[in-house]
């Protein structure tokens, strides 16, 4: 079990702070509230009437972060980031800045009863929100093309037919229904090789778990709502943990810093479109050694921000 106070490690804090540029009386949506690690900072600098709204469908997180906002200007919203428009609109507010922390929060890795994890046993589960289909489901029901599609998609996994077809023939005999019991037949189907040079199970149960909970259909809808629901001004700041997340966001970014988009032979604009919003910073921000050293999750993370110019 994860202990009380550790249940989740805010990455990037301070420069997710920075990028917010959090304003004490502003307005501001967290979309992945997971512990409350970074909803607590942002809060706490509301100290002129602002007031931040912190979601996630996760509701062990609404329970963790309840105790971290606790006397703060802060709402909890027990929902999926992708009804945050709805969130504001109905509060009839914008935002002067928008955080969404995308992928598993520590808590739902160390968990074992959440089964995301591939060194210990769990039931296979997966779900965030602790609805819906789970990873067994999937992995018991789905045919071997289409389980092969999703290894290969969301996973970006180079032997992801040999490890759907050792799904497939050990359904057969009994359901796969265990986390370890996934990892061994993902073992099993890719070459010795690979076994030697590091766990080869990180791929496929990435995969799996973007299935279970629709997580780049959620992103992409939330990328347009997000923009959409900032005040002039107002930032959107993100973290990512994968490439296909992360390419997801820049090229979101990139069209909303788009200005002319006249033919390229034309010798002047005719066009008149305007940037909507400004990169706040042109490539991706990563965690300083010290973090790396304290944090090893924090490796693999990106911070993208836009700078809201126009309404759209």
């Amino acid at each position: 079990m994860a202990e009380i106070g550790v249940y989740h490690v805010p990455i990037m804090l301070n420069e997710v702070l920075s990028d917010l540029d959090v304003k004490p009386d502003g307005i501001y949506l967290d979309g992945t509230a997971g512990g409350g690690g970074h909803s607590r900072a942002i809060a706490e600098r509301l100290t002129q009437g602002g007031m931040l709204y912190a979601m996630d469908q996760d509701p062990d997180a609404i329970s963790e972060a309840g105790k971290r906002l606790a006397g703060l200007p802060a709402e909890l919203i027990h929902a999926n980031f992708t009804s945050l428009g709805t969130v504001l609109s109905g509060r009839g507010v914008k935002a002067d800045g928008i955080l969404l922390d995308l992928g598993v929060s520590s808590h739902e890795l160390d968990e074992d009863s959440r089964g995301f994890s591939y060194h210990r046993d769990a039931p296979l589960d997966m779900r965030m929100s602790q609805e819906g289909r789970t990873a067994a489901d999937l992995v018991n029901t789905l045919t071997e093309d289409e389980l092969s599609r999703i290894i290969f998609q969301y996973g970006e996994e180079k032997y992801a037919r040999q490890i759907a077809s050792q799904i497939a023939a050990a359904r057969l005999n009994k359901p796969v229904e265990t986390t370890l019991e996934l990892a061994e037949l993902i073992k099993k189907a890719v070459p010795a090789k690979v076994r030697r040079d590091k766990n080869p199970c990180k791929k496929t149960f990435q995969a799996i778990r973007i299935a279970v909970n629709d997580e780049l259909n959620c992103l992409s809808a939330a990328l347009q709502t997000a923009f959409a629901s900032l005040k002039p001004g107002g930032r959107l700041v993100i973290l990512t943990f994968h490439s296909l997340e992360d390419r997801m966001v820049k090229q979101a970014f990139a069209e909303w810093c788009r200005g002319c988009i006249c033919p390229p032979e034309f010798p002047v604009c005719v066009c008149g479109h305007k940037p909507a919003g400004r990169l706040v910073h042109r490539k991706p921000l990563t965690a300083s050694a010290e973090e790396l050293a304290a944090n090893s999750r924090s490796k693999s993370a990106k911070l993208r921000a836009i700078e809201k110019l126009a309404e759209i």
